[in-house]
């Protein structure tokens, strides 16, 4: 073969080559190889769009940011749990957000930011309250006498979908072990209001430790409990009764609001009690009365009616959010 031929062959082959290589330029460019409608240039608007997308998520993010509250050591109130913020889960919220169709507003997604100072940091310390930013109200039932009221009550509470925290004690539980069953089977919180309903501030320290776990350990053997509150029979206590409840894992809860149920007053005015004084974070001490059996749901709509979500001694001094979620925006 002369030089000419293989010249003119050579050529024939760049010229193939190049005009496939612009070909396939072409094909990207106009998008046969990445699909019907996707050239590169709605491909780069497209990336421009999710860009600016993270941004106003991440921007939008720092607004609805709230800083978490430390539990403290108040000079009236003592241990004042702490209370959970929130922010934007900036990650999660942009891979939901970036699937949507355009124009569908955006479901911002948190998740909490626990204090830095735990109610588990503060100590030995009595607790009347929990935060005042919680929107929550506690019902703490103390039990000792009182079977008759029990059942209508437990009824009242079922129909209004609110748990309470009931505080047994002890020779109580251990004589009416299928009524404290019977209060576990509907989902309350069980704990622990000493054994024999003393003062306890008059006990010594042998005394007063044997009240606290007797009814810790009959708690857990009769009904499997892990108890982890202690109210003091009738509010008498001292700082040496908050320790040697805590030596055992306990912590000491009082009450922000009291109904005096045990003067037995019309429902009407313990109603009126709850509603003067109730509000976020407060601890409503009753007992199984007649007067309370009367009124529980008015206690109920009351604490409703501030925009306050009754419940457990536990849910209202845990530092958890109620509700994470938000709005769309």
């Amino acid at each position: 073969m002369d030089r000419k031929k293989f010249g003119i062959i050579l050529a024939s082959i760049g010229i193939i080559l190049l005009v496939g290589h612009l070909t396939g330029v072409r094909s990207y460019v106009t998008g046969d190889r990445l699909g019907p409608g996707r050239d590169a240039f709605s491909r780069f608007a497209e990336t421009q769009g999710e860009e600016q997308l993270r941004i106003r998520i991440t921007e939008e993010a720092a607004k609805r940011r709230i800083e978490p509250i430390d539990a403290v050591v108040d000079r009236v109130w003592k241990a004042i749990p702490g209370y959970n913020g929130r922010e934007v889960d900036i990650e999660r919220t942009y891979q939901q957000a970036r699937v949507q169709p355009p124009g569908t507003p955006i479901t911002y997604i948190y998740k909490d930011i626990e204090p830095k100072v735990s109610l588990d940091d503060l100590g030995a310390q009595p607790i009347y309250r929990g935060n005042s930013s919680k929107p929550m109200a506690a019902l703490m039932i103390n039990v000792a006498w009182g079977n008759e009221y029990i059942t209508p009550m437990l009824d009242v509470l079922e129909a209004e979908g609110v748990k309470a925290t009931f505080f047994f004690d002890g020779s109580w539980l251990k004589k009416n072990t299928e009524l404290a069953k019977e209060i576990q089977k509907r989902g309350h919180q069980l704990e622990n209001h000493a054994y024999s309903h003393p003062n306890m501030s008059q006990l010594g320290d042998q005394q007063a430790r044997l009240e606290i776990s007797k009814t810790k350990d009959l708690l857990k053997e009769t009904l499997g409990v892990q108890n982890r509150w202690f109210a003091p029979p009738s509010g008498d206590f001292n700082d040496r009764t908050v320790k040697l409840a805590a030596e055992q894992g306990l912590k000491t809860v009082l009450w922000t609001v009291d109904t005096i149920d045990w003067r037995k007053p019309p429902a009407d005015t313990i109603i009126s009690r709850v509603e003067a004084k109730v509000g976020p974070g407060s601890l409503i001490l009753m007992h199984p009365t007649a007067s309370t059996r009367d009124a529980l749901q008015g206690i109920i709509k009351t604490i409703r009616s501030k925009g306050l979500q009754p419940g457990t001694v536990e849910e209202t001094l845990s530092s958890d959010r109620l509700d994470l979620s938000d709005k769309s925006s």
